[in-house]
């Protein structure tokens, strides 16, 4: 399931496109039949948008939001100050002791049980709130369990808000209406699209009148407990992003917050909660209007889940569960300063063609631009452009070693948007940066993740950046134009020599045994070979893998009616 509809979105549009012109010269024989009967012979992905869009033209015209919602129907609320008696602020207390009262903690969660476990451990332990923003909250067996488990915190009293990014939230209407019935909880929505009904890309299809402000989207992942403990990281609440069975098996990380840091969450995730950009369900969702009929819709939904998922003792790190932690009363945190970097909700409605110094990602390149020695970067989406070309040009003319980690052609599960990095490999590596591409083959060779499935594509979806070996850049933030221009970003820069190394050591393990090293071919200038380290000595290909001349050919044309900026 991919977290970028729009880059998904503008391949089916290119598709949908060339669909229309041929639809347009069989009309003269189409309308001597009935037209829907013809629509669905055509194959589904098409079909079901080229329908809905046909009939939104010739019917019912553009879709449009309700009249705004008024204050009193979206009241303000703020973060709960009063929380030191509860017992996630005295665990928090306890693993502090020692530490610089102006330093916050930290501890990596690289493991998708582990980082499950800790946002159930987290909302089972919760006395006072829970303050939840997600871009994408699926209806899968994740995102049900992690919904009930909300639902039961606000059943033993405990507040509970939840954010949700509006572009997935028709697929998961039916929870979400289910849990904004419960007493103590409240569920709202970011940026709604105009068309409440379908699937995503027909959503997104009949809401293209308002395209510019649609393409803007809450890109935060941020869980905050008690004000207390908070976790942010690339993770949205999928099956995909715990490693819980699904078609991919994301590799990620989170990381689990104490100290200072947590109150700038709280004033973050307030301000979202509290802005114009935000809408209650009960206003834009038909099944949140009768509360009894959504509170029974939720139980019957969320009843059979089975047991909770096993856990294993030790993650890759060596940390154990967050659970048992929580249990003993202290957690193993590492204390270093911090920087928060956040967006605020008024992004989707800046001009962000000038200067972007007050976003999130900016503040990313800096810490970036101040390296002294070296920059590692995993982003699964990388698009630098010209100006991350500029950037990266004069770190190698500072004498910095440059390695950019991505996800190779196989791995990515949006291929225009990897068409687009594609296009400055051979000046990358002219510069002198290493470039790495992460091979689900490769991985799968040697030996899938811990609660990996054999038989899901692996693909990186972490947005790390180690600097100098010491700082550590972690959050939502991918290394593209979109987190720059069109997303809300949330994003820490922490100084800890001891989580810039575990980072490091988990993605050379990734880059030496699942990835391909590319570097410049010697067949003509401009060429790229990709090279793996395999049992059997050096493996070269002089051909991207996995690109045959059919998948290169369409990405090739495609790309030319997409504008980088939109991927």
């Amino acid at each position: 399931m991919s977290e970028r509809a729009f880059p998904s979105l503008l391949t089916e549009l290119q598709r949908l496109r060339w669909a229309f012109h041929a639809w347009c010269l069989m009309l003269p024989w189409l309308l001597r039949k009935p037209l829907s009967r013809e629509l669905r012979r055509l194959r589904p992905g098409i079909g079901s948008v080229l329908g809905h869009a046909l009939a939104a033209m010739l019917g019912t015209g553009c879709a449009s939001l309700p009249a705004p919602v008024p204050q009193a129907e979206r009241p303000h609320s703020s973060a709960i100050a009063q929380v030191a008696h509860t017992r996630l602020a005295q665990v928090a207390r306890v693993s502090a002791e020692g530490a610089s009262p102006a330093l916050s903690g930290f501890r990596l969660l690289a493991d998708g049980d582990q980082a499950l476990d800790a946002r159930i451990a987290l909302a089972r332990r919760a006395q006072v709130s829970l303050d939840i923003q997600y871009y994408q909250v699926a209806a899968d067996a994740t995102g049900r369990r992690f919904l009930r488990e909300l639902a039961d915190a606000a059943a033993r009293g405990v507040r509970v808000r939840l954010l949700v990014d509006d572009l997935y939230a028709g697929d998961s209407r039916l929870l979400l209406a289910g849990l904004a019935a419960q007493p103590n909880a409240e569920v709202r929505l970011f940026n709604p699209l105009p068309q409440r009904r379908g699937a995503v890309a027909t959503r997104v299809a009949l809401s293209m009148h308002e395209f510019e402000r649609i393409n803007r989207r809450m890109h935060n992942k941020l869980f905050i407990a008690d004000g207390s403990l908070a976790l942010i990281g690339g993770r949205n609440i999928a099956d995909d992003y715990f490693q819980r069975g699904g078609r991919s098996s994301f590799i990620d990380m989170d990381v689990l917050c104490a100290g200072p840091v947590v109150g700038g969450f709280e004033t973050v995730f307030d301000r979202f909660w509290n802005s114009e950009q935000v809408w209650p369900v009960h206003a834009l969702l038909p099944e949140a209007e009768e509360e009894g009929r959504a509170r029974r819709s939720f139980a019957q939904a969320v009843m059979d889940l089975g047991p909770t998922p096993a856990v294993a003792p030790l993650d890759r790190l060596g940390y154990r569960p967050v659970a048992a932690e929580l249990d003993e009363g202290r957690l193993m945190l590492h204390f270093a300063p911090a920087q928060l970097m956040a967006d605020g909700p008024d992004k989707v409605e800046a001009d962000t063609r000038g200067a972007p110094d007050a976003f999130a990602l900016e503040g990313a390149l800096k810490a970036m631009r101040e390296a002294r020695s070296q920059v590692l970067v995993a982003s699964p989406y990388l698009i630098p452009g010209q100006r991350g070309l500029a950037l990266m040009r004069r770190a190698r003319a500072k004498g910095l070693r440059v390695v950019l980690m991505t996800n190779a052609l196989a791995a990515t599960d949006e291929p225009l948007v990897h068409w687009g990095y594609a296009r400055y490999r051979a000046e990358m590596l002219r510069m002198g940066v290493e470039l790495h591409e992460l091979s689900p083959v490769l991985r799968r060779r040697a030996g899938a993740s811990p609660g990996e499935s054999a038989s899901s594509t692996g693909r990186l979806h972490a947005k790390l950046a180690v600097i100098d070996g010491r700082r550590l850049l972690i959050g939502s933030m991918n290394m593209d134009r979109r987190s720059m221009r069109a997303n809300t970003e949330l994003g820490l820069l922490i100084d800890s020599p001891a989580l810039a190394v575990e980072v490091t050591q988990t993605l050379q393990r990734d880059r030496d045994t699942g990835s391909w090293r590319l570097r410049a071919g010697a067949s003509r200038p401009g060429s790229i070979e990709w090279v793996a380290q395999e049992p059997g000595g050096e493996v070269v290909h002089a051909r991207e893998p996995g690109a045959d001349w059919v998948t290169r050919l369409k990405l090739g044309l495609m790309s030319l009616f997409v504008a980088e900026e939109l991927l």
